[in-house]
């Protein structure tokens, strides 16, 4: 099977650092493929919040990640401080992508690529909603 092929863009306006916990690491001794999702959550959560917005409140509705891709490149390791970054990208009506980046600025290695599907959600009537005009402007995308 072929592996999955992201590539890393050529800037990311938004970017947090996480330092590894111990609890972040799996069975052998690196941060767990699911963990670097609960990561990647935080560095959304962070990149919104510098926005004014939150996935449950993101211009009167909420936000939920409708697909996942991710290509582990490194290992990471407890005490390992990891750079988050993030962009915005491929707006659609209801949904756009974010395309994140993964570094270890200690040795400069790319630690993966990921890439998730967000879409416009409204929780009480359980669908799927067009991004308010004012979040696609945050976003850059107007």
């Amino acid at each position: 099977m072929p592996r999955l092929r992201l590539e890393p863009l050529d800037g990311y306006p938004f970017g947090t650092d996480i330092t590894v916990r111990i609890t972040d690491l799996n069975y052998g001794g690196h941060v767990g493929n699911d963990t670097f999702l609960s990561l990647i959550h935080e560095a959304r959560a962070a990149f919104l919040a510098s926005l004014g917005l939150s996935e449950l409140d993101c211009g009167g509705i909420s936000l939920i990640m409708a697909d996942a891709a991710v290509v582990f490149m490194a290992e990471a390791y407890a005490g390992d401080t990891l750079r988050f970054e993030v962009a915005a990208g491929e707006a659609l009506r209801c949904g756009f992508r974010l395309f994140h980046r993964v570094t270890r600025p200690a040795d400069g290695k790319t630690v993966l690529l990921a890439e998730t599907g967000m879409a416009g959600w409204d929780y009480r009537a359980g669908k799927i909603m067009p991004l308010p005009a004012a979040v696609r402007e945050k976003l850059g995308f107007a």
